[in-house]
């Protein structure tokens, strides 16, 4: 018998490795209109295109660079 624990761990960004798997992912989650659910489908294709993501504190403000 198989266990949970010796399950490979998933990643929906190893699914979204061209253009039309990132349409197709994105239309199923824009369908369900979940803001919280968009905001995870962005991360995972980020991911999956090598895109870094960082985090910004809440109520953070950018500050405009001197030059």
């Amino acid at each position: 018998m198989t266990r949970i624990a010796d399950l490979p761990e998933f990643d929906m960004a190893d699914y979204l490795d061209n253009d039309e798997a990132v349409a197709q992912y994105l239309r199923v989650v824009l369908a369900e209109g979940d803001a919280g659910e968009l905001a995870d489908a962005l991360r995972h294709i980020a991911k999956a295109r090598g895109v870094r993501l960082m985090a910004v504190p809440k109520g953070a403000v950018a500050q405009p660079r001197q030059r």
